[in-house]
């Protein structure tokens, strides 16, 4: 019965080659390349609380006010958008549950695709012929990092709207069409006019989710078109025309799907055992209030952190301010930072004159003067989002505020050369390891070899 159910289809279809090669395409063999994965199921997962999300969400700012089972609460005036998130909270059946891992969920996701991009990074996988792949998969991560300040933006608690608000100094700053264009978002000065939120969400639930599906798509079709690349395992014979793994069927398959089932379970536990974004303590949003220690996001951080460590200064001409100084941390940064990812395959070629096709990756230590810029580079980064947690370390340790920000402005500058040529010096030390050890086994095999040739009685070399 299923033979003459697959020769109906083929017959009608043609579709038994596609599938056949379909079910022998090879996935490597290595734990690291299920990063990618766990970030496409944690986009699953977000699907899919999301959908059960939008049924309970309210996108308006309309004021009403609150006569929920929350007591603290009762009686207190705020927006649609906000009551409807404390309904989901405390009122719909697994609304908790559903909200706490859907926000666990983004989390995760942008988190596997940072591993996964420093992987693909410190190994060579954006070489030729991946480079258009490495491309997708930056606009994949920085339009991810968009749509997750929108997501936590819509709720229109006191911490969103502190979020809100700074977007709208951002977006303000970019010299020429700052005004403008923070007048076609928000619609009205901020905060806003009362489509702001529908537009918000619009964009949330199905501009931005469409794109990253899009993307998604394009990045396995790359990757794919151009097979995915090898961990030289076997140096004697592994090369770039060959292909070693386990094939869709029945080796990927059930590990996939097994993976699929411990990113599932695990984000539903983060969601219903570790508590996130407790907007009811927070209460809705009020132009005239604020609260120190606001902290967005994690993958935020860095954006807040550079704002914080930029000097108060504006480039004035002529008395009138052309770039103020929000641009410099919230705008120029992750500009900056996406320029120098996206250029890097192109960069390394021209300094290396290296133009050949790459399918097997190197490891870290192979290639010293990449290893330490990677390092140098997240070290940079990851400097800047600790920045962004300095009035936390004051609330929880006393350090005085300025001091820590003046401390991080000198680190900017020194900690990348420091970490730069330490991790270079540690690359090429290892290498020195491994010259002695491929000397040794040299050794032994000619040694191994001269025994098997020497004669019956004689003293063994080895």
């Amino acid at each position: 019965m299923i033979r003459r159910a697959v020769e109906f289809v083929d017959e009608r279809s043609g579709a038994a080659p596609f599938l056949k090669k379909t079910l022998r395409y090879l996935f490597p063999d290595h734990w690291a390349f299920l990063l990618g994965e766990v970030a496409l199921y944690c986009f699953i997962i977000l699907v899919g609380t999301g959908i059960f999300l939008t049924f309970y969400f309210e996108p308006s700012l309309a004021s009403t006010h609150y006569h929920g089972t929350y007591a603290p609460l009762q009686g207190l005036e705020m927006s649609d958008a906000y009551k409807s998130v404390v309904d989901i909270s405390f009122q719909v059946k697994a609304g908790l549950l559903m909200r706490q891992t859907h926000h666990w969920a983004a989390d995760v996701f942008v988190a596997s695709m940072v591993i996964h991009l420093m992987r693909v990074f410190f190994t060579g996988a954006f070489r030729r012929p991946r480079e258009l792949t490495w491309l997708v998969g930056l606009l994949m991560l920085f339009v991810t990092l968009l749509e997750g300040y929108l997501g936590y933006s819509i709720v229109d608690d006191l911490l969103s709207g502190m979020g809100l608000a700074i977007g709208y100094g951002v977006a303000l700053s970019l010299p020429g069409i700052g005004g403008n264009l923070a007048l076609g978002i928000w619609g009205a000065p901020f905060p806003g006019d009362h489509a702001f939120e529908s537009r918000m969400f619009i964009a949330h639930v199905l501009l931005l989710p469409v794109l990253i599906g899009i993307l998604i798509t394009i990045h396995l079709a790359l990757v794919a078109s151009r097979h995915h690349t090898q961990f030289r395992r076997v140096p004697k014979k592994q090369t770039n025309r060959k292909l070693l793994g386990v094939p869709t069927f029945p080796g990927q398959t059930p590990r996939s799907l097994g993976l699929f089932s411990a990113v599932t379970g695990v984000l539903f536990m983060l969601g219903g055992l570790i508590q996130i974004n407790p907007i009811w303590l927070w209460g809705p949003y009020e132009l005239s209030q604020g609260t120190n220690g606001a902290q967005p996001d994690w993958y935020l951080g860095w954006l807040i952190g550079a704002l914080r460590l930029m000097p108060g200064f504006d480039e004035v001409v002529g008395g009138r301010t052309i770039v103020p100084n929000p641009f410099w941390g919230g705008a120029l940064l992750p500009l900056l930072v996406l320029i120098v990812l996206g250029a890097y395959p192109w960069v390394e070629r021209r300094l290396t004159g290296d133009h050949g096709v790459h399918n097997v990756l190197d490891r870290p230590r192979d290639v010293p003067n990449r290893t330490a810029f990677g390092a140098a580079f997240l070290a940079w980064v990851f400097l800047i989002l600790f920045a962004g947690a300095a009035d936390r370390i004051y609330l929880f340790l006393n350090w005085s505020y300025n001091t820590q920000i003046w401390i991080y402005r000198g680190l900017v500058f020194v900690l990348p050369v420091v970490v730069f040529v330490i991790v270079r010096r540690i690359c090429r030390e290892l290498q020195k390891v491994d010259e002695v050890e491929e000397i040794q086994e040299q050794a032994e095999e000619e040694a191994h070899e001269l025994d098997a040739a020497r004669p019956v009685g004689a003293p063994s070399i080895t």
